[in-house]
């Protein structure tokens, strides 16, 4: 990380823009650091539990006029949503302009694409009329290529570009232009997305996400009463936890400042004053040693068990089974193994569409002594990166389990050091996270 910060982008999440008074919150921050200079804005979220979200009000909004239906009420209420922020504000500004070109593309030549998009497109030209800041349309900067993958040279390119001709500016997240100029999306939560674009084009010295938690969380407040905040995780942790359900940051959101050497900082709009968590390339010294970083898990995995004698000398044994499940699109989470036994790990949803076909093709391909389906099971993922420098580590998380009187069914370590896998019966999910996160967090 630079010691000195001169350019930060920051993204606000749907919870931070939902109404005009985040809105305030989030102008504060802004204007508390001279070094934030590019914003990008979510559409506006949730303002209470039962409240819609702009996007999803979008998106009812085309199934409707796809379907020829009437489509006014529900786009009465996108307007009246940006219209209460704008009057909130006390703002000069009108978007009427904008709403009816949204709704001649409803109603003429719907595309889900650029309506979905169009929540952060009105969002963003909001927030830059009340930062005063200048406001890039992200479609006039980010590029899809012909494979339906942003384009990364062009998109660089076209964001140093532009940006270099404002010190400060607002680029809505979510959305760019596809090889045929069209708009096109990334999947829901992209804006984390084209914030971490920004950074590494403008070569950012820090990429600042803010939403609703102060950080990422050592373990699932659902499972765990209030749970320490990770203070510093790198991106391959990040990464081990993201895939095994910790979600806070969208994960494709990470490849982009992650190539780049850009840290990530998680941040809460409504405490600034939290430090979040830091999402660093290499873990610092002082912390090799604390042991465990994070503890995530889901339930709804089941194992294929095969057995056969002498397996292990029959070349291509493995590949045959792997076979047969890429020809029906599931892909396995892990493959413990022994001499002459084999556990193929999977997404019981997955498997359970083509369950009979998958076993019946396995027998003809390997010609089990005895194969097997187990249900019901959960993946319980213990990561950090200093457990390789932590001599018991691995014993610990069994001694606590144990104590909880929970059978591991299977363990598993990747060949990093970096994460322990277990796997327990679904009814012991919960209990097996949280004896783990009592061992480590005292």
């Amino acid at each position: 990380m630079k010691s000195d910060i001169n350019v930060k982008v920051v993204k606000f999440g749907g919870s931070s823009l939902a109404d005009a008074k985040q809105f305030e919150k989030v102008a504060a921050i802004i204007k508390s650091d001279k070094s934030r200079k590019f914003v990008i804005p979510s559409a506006p979220g949730k303002r209470f539990r039962e409240d819609e979200k702009v996007t999803d009000l979008l998106y009812e909004c085309y199934e409707l006029a796809a379907a020829n239906k009437d489509f006014a009420a529900c786009f009465n209420k996108i307007k009246d949503r940006y219209n209460s922020i704008i009057s909130g504000l006390s703002l000069d500004l009108s978007l009427d302009r904008e709403y009816d070109i949204i709704e001649k593309s409803l109603g003429n030549s719907p595309e889900r694409d650029y309506t979905a998009s169009r929540g952060e497109y009105l969002n963003g030209i909001i927030l830059s009329k009340y930062l005063g800041f200048a406001f890039v349309d992200a479609a006039d900067v980010i590029y899809f290529g012909e494979d339906g993958q942003y384009d990364v040279e062009k998109t660089d390119k076209a964001i140093r570009d532009r940006l270099s001709e404002f010190e400060y500016a607002v680029v809505p997240g979510f959305y760019g232009r596809n090889a045929d100029g069209n708009i096109k999306t990334f999947s829901r939560g992209g804006s984390d997305i084209t914030g971490s674009i920004v950074s590494r084009a403008v070569d950012a010295d820090l990429y600042e996400n803010w939403t609703d938690v102060s950080g990422f969380l050592m373990a699932d407040p659902r499972i765990v009463e209030n749970p320490m905040v990770i203070e510093t995780v790198t991106y391959s942790e990040l990464r081990e936890l993201s895939y095994m359900g910790a979600t806070v940051l969208h994960e494709e959101a990470v490849f982009p400042v992650r190539i780049a050497g850009i840290p990530i900082n998680i941040r809460n709009t409504n405490r600034p004053e939290d430090s979040g968590t830091m999402i660093v390339l290499r873990t610092p010294i002082e912390k090799m040693c604390e042991g465990i970083t994070g503890i995530a898990g889901h339930k709804g995995f089941s194992v294929i068990n095969i057995e056969k004698d002498m397996m292990n000398s029959q070349v291509g044994f493995a590949l045959k089974v792997l076979a047969v499940l890429a020809k029906y699109n599931v892909s396995f989470e892990h493959i413990p193994s022994g001499i002459d036994t084999i556990g193929i790990v999977v997404s019981s949803s997955a498997l359970n569409s083509h369950r009979h076909e998958i076993v019946d093709e396995i027998r003809k391909a390997v010609n089990p002594d005895n194969l097997y389906i187990e249900d019901g099971l959960a993946l319980v993922a213990v990561v950090g990166q200093g457990m390789v420098r932590n001599i018991g580590t691995a014993s610990r998380i069994i001694s606590a389990v144990a104590r909880a009187d929970v059978n591991i069914r299977m363990m598993d370590q990747g060949t990093r050091e970096n994460n322990i896998i277990l796997s327990v019966e679904e009814a012991d999910f919960e209990k097996t996270v949280r004896v783990i996160y009592d061992e480590f967090s005292v």
